[in-house]
C-alpha cells in the first residue's frame, strides 16, 4: 500500500472550505471616533482601544464608540487598565443585566460573588482547562452577550487567549456548505463539560433546571445582519434533523473551519488589562501552556438574548 503524499494529506484538511486567500467582508473603518482610538490587531477581529478609563464614569458618546467598535472588532483590548472588581462590574453593567453563572457555585469555592467568575488556574487547581474553542454557556436560553475580562495574576510567558470571528468563518465557507447549514439547528447542552466535573447527584439535580438547548447553526445579529456560525466545540452536541454521520460531517468541517489562523487574534496579556467580546460574533481559546505557573482572570458577563437564524429574518 503506498503511502499517501503531502499534496494528498494537504488536500484532506483543506477540503472543507476554498483554498487561496480568505476573503471575508473588507476591513471596519477606524474612521470617525473621536473619543477613543482603535488600533486593529487583524483583518476582521480584535482591536486595542486607548483613551478611556473603564474605571471611572464614561459619557454617552464614548459608549456608543465602543460599542460600534465592539460590533466592528469583536472583541477589544484595554491595557493599563488598574481598576478593581467593584470597577469591572460597573462597566459591565452598562451594557446590561449581569449573568449568574448556575455551575460555578458547584465547582469551587473561590466563588465569592455570583456575577463574578473566579478563574483561578494555580497549581492547586490542576492548571487550564478552557483550552477548547467555545462560546460561553450556549447551552443556555439567553446565551452571553458579552463578557469582561479582567487579568488579577498573568504567567510571565504563556496564558494567551484567542479569538476566532465567526463571521468571517461563515463568510468564507464554500456556497454549498452554506446553503446547507443556513437553515439548521443545533442542540447545545453542558453534560460533557460541566456536569462530568460535578458529583454525579449534582448534576443530575440541576439536569430538569438546565435542559439541552436547540440554537440556529447560523445566528444572525440584529444591529448588523450579520451571519454568523453559532456551534462549538465544547457544547454542540449534534444537529437536528439529519442522520448521525451527516451531523458528525457538518459539524467537523464547521469547527476545523472557524480554528483556522486566518480568522484569529491572539492576546498575550499583561497587569491591568481588560478584554471586552461579543459572545455572539467569536469564539475563544485559553491556551493552557503556562502550568505550574499560576494564571487567575476575573469574568463578569451579560446576558444575552434567544438566537435568531435566518429563517426568523
Amino acid at each position: 500500500m503506498s503511502t499517501p503524499t503531502f499534496s494528498a494529506h494537504y488536500k484532506l484538511l483543506h477540503d472543507y472550505s476554498p483554498s487561496g486567500p480568505l476573503v471575508a467582508h473588507p476591513p471596519a473603518s477606524t474612521d470617525g471616533y473621536t473619543r477613543i482610538t482603535v488600533s486593529p490587531l487583524s483583518p476582521t477581529i480584535g482591536a486595542e482601544i486607548s483613551g478611556v478609563r473603564l474605571g471611572g464614569d464614561i459619557d454617552e458618546d464614548t459608549l456608543a464608540e465602543i460599542r460600534r467598535a465592539q460590533l466592528d472588532w469583536k472583541v477589544l483590548f484595554f491595557r493599563d487598565q488598574d481598576i478593581t472588581r467593584v470597577d469591572q462590574r460597573e462597566f459591565a453593567k452598562l451594557w446590561g443585566e449581569l449573568e449568574q453563572h448556575p455551575f460555578y457555585k458547584h465547582l469551587g469555592d473561590d466563588q465569592t460573588d455570583v456575577d463574578v467568575q473566579t478563574l483561578d488556574r494555580s497549581m492547586a487547581n490542576g492548571g487550564g482547562v478552557e483550552n477548547g474553542w467555545h462560546n460561553d454557556v450556549s447551552w443556555h436560553t439567553h446565551p452571553s452577550h458579552a463578557a469582561v475580562l479582567r487579568a488579577v495574576e498573568v504567567p510571565p510567558v504563556g496564558g494567551d487567549t484567542l479569538w476566532s470571528d465567526t463571521g468571517a468563518a461563515y463568510d468564507t465557507l464554500p456556497e454549498e456548505l452554506k446553503e446547507r447549514i443556513e437553515h439548521l439547528v443545533a442542540e447545545h447542552d453542558w453534560m460533557d463539560v460541566f456536569g462530568v466535573a460535578m458529583p454525579p447527584e449534582t448534576a443530575e439535580a440541576l439536569r430538569p433546571h438546565f435542559p439541552p438547548q436547540h440554537h440556529p447553526v447560523v445566528r444572525v445579529i440584529p444591529e448588523t445582519g450579520r451571519k454568523v456560525l453559532f456551534v462549538n466545540l465544547a457544547f454542540t452536541t449534534r444537529i437536528l434533523g439529519v442522520s448521525d454521520d451527516e451531523s458528525t460531517d457538518i459539524l467537523t468541517r464547521l469547527y476545523r473551519h472557524v480554528a483556522r489562523p486566518e480568522f484569529q487574534v491572539r492576546l498575550k496579556w499583561q497587569p491591568n488589562t481588560i478584554a471586552f467580546w461579543d459572545n455572539r460574533t467569536c469564539q475563544h481559546y485559553a491556551a493552557s501552556d503556562y502550568f505550574p505557573m499560576p494564571r487567575v482572570m476575573e469574568r463578569i458577563s451579560i446576558v444575552g438574548d434567544v438566537p435568531i437564524g435566518v429563517s426568523a429574518r
